[in-house]
């Protein structure tokens, strides 16, 4: 039996049809690991934390810097100049003291990423670079891990569910990289603050959705303009 408190607290997810007290008692037995803290992570964060996630990791080696402020949600004035993990799990633990929080202050690397990643159900990359993309993506398929992507760019976002159950993966709609330098990025071209919300609402949605084992489209990237307000879906 559930707790009453527990099941006050997350009742009206557990009134869903769909979700139920078995999809609850899965969220609650879930271990998602979030890379990225910035704009994208924040509302996953949140949004996960809140919906009762039972171990939370977060992995970010930044520190929070005041232009983070105007989408990097779970931050606030006095997280300037502290480390977003340690600001990360400070809301976490005000949000829902029942999350077990892991905080990862290191660059996902060639070196440390299958054992960090190893160690949970589903991966979420909300980083900010191709090179860590990449490398989350090719650990996730070693490993065998469900990844949920996303990314963000001025008005536009993209969102996809990677190597669920054996289902295709980054490499096979864009096999190779960029070269970083050359892609345009947030710090030049800026990014309206509500998007990465609702992009990162969308990836926390897709990750538990995947928690309860409730379908999920795959094989599909999803492109979202925000700024005509069109929705496409590109099948590989």
């Amino acid at each position: 039996m559930m707790k009453e408190d527990n099941f006050s607290r997350y009742s009206r997810q557990i009134f869903i049809e769909e979700i139920g007290l078995e999809g609850q008692k899965r969220i609650i037995d879930s271990k998602v690991l979030v890379i990225g803290a910035g704009g994208l992570g924040s509302p996953v964060i949140q949004y996960l934390a809140a919906a009762g996630v039972g171990t939370l990791g977060v992995a970010d080696f930044d520190e929070v810097e005041l232009h983070n402020l105007n989408r990097q949600i779970i931050h606030t004035e006095n997280s300037v100049g502290l480390s977003k993990v340690k600001s990360a799990e400070t809301f976490v633990e005000h949000l829902n003291h029942q999350v077990a929080f892991k905080g990862i202050e290191e660059k996902i690397n060639e070196n440390n990423a299958e054992k960090i990643l190893s160690q949970y159900d589903v991966i979420i990359d909300g980083s900010d670079n191709f090179s860590t993309r990449y490398l989350v993506n090719d650990t996730c398929v070693t490993l065998k891990k469900t990844l949920v992507y996303g990314s963000i760019l001025g008005f536009s976002g993209q969102i996809a569910v990677f190597n669920h159950h054996g289902s295709k993966n980054l490499r096979d709609i864009f096999p190779e990289p960029p070269f970083d330098e050359e892609m345009p990025d947030c710090d030049s071209l800026g990014v309206l603050g509500a998007l990465p919300g609702i992009i990162g609402s969308m990836i926390a949605l897709q990750t538990l959705k995947i928690i309860t084992d409730l379908p999920v489209h795959v094989n599909q990237l999803t492109l979202i303009d925000a700024m005509d307000w069109r929705f496409q879906i590109i099948d590989f």
